[in-house]
């Protein structure tokens, strides 16, 4: 979805609405644009969440993270579409730091138990492991999503992300 290459006239096509309509509805084809961003991000956050929330041990639930990022690749990329978008919309940002801040809670309650009550620098610690390691799946069509049995898939995943840290918006963080 390139936000600002959408011609109004190819989303009026594609949905069978109006135009008229559209602007009633949405006040512009940004306003849709990123309506429609929000409702995608909220579905993958539930599919993820779903997964997140029947325990298992390490291997397997990355197993089953994997399974359901290549079962819904197309909403496994509008995450980065989103990211990218939030360069110039505060709204999309603010959206995507606060799913950030309930998966980070997710990821550290899944893999080390840590919930509410735990310490918050156990806490940070383990969120931004896990974190790290599932956006280190990357948004690349052709990448292989298991990582190599012969080398640790923490620290592939860790120096990924180190080199990402400096492209994302403020208030991204991994």
């Amino acid at each position: 979805m390139e936000r600002a290459r959408t011609p109004l006239r190819d989303l009026v096509a594609a949905s069978g609405a109006n135009q008229a309509s559209i602007n009633y509805h949405f006040g512009s084809k940004e306003q849709l644009l990123t309506r429609s961003l929000r409702d995608l991000n909220t579905e993958w956050g539930e599919l993820l969440f779903a997964v997140l929330e029947e325990p298992d041990d390490e291997e397997a639930l990355w197993g089953r993270i994997i399974d359901s990022i290549q079962a819904n690749r197309s909403l496994w990329f509008v995450n980065f579409e989103s990211v990218a978008s939030s360069r110039q919309d505060g709204e999309i940002r603010k959206m995507i730091a606060s799913g950030q801040e309930v998966a980070r809670a997710s990821l550290a309650r899944a893999f080390a138990g840590l919930g509410p009550g735990s310490d918050p620098d156990e806490v940070q610690a383990a969120d931004s492991r896990y974190f790290a390691l599932l956006a280190a799946q990357s948004p690349t069509p052709n990448m292989r999503l298991r990582p190599s049995s012969s080398s640790d898939p923490v620290a592939q995943s860790a120096a990924v992300c180190v080199g990402r840290g400096n492209d994302l918006p403020d208030g991204l963080l991994i």
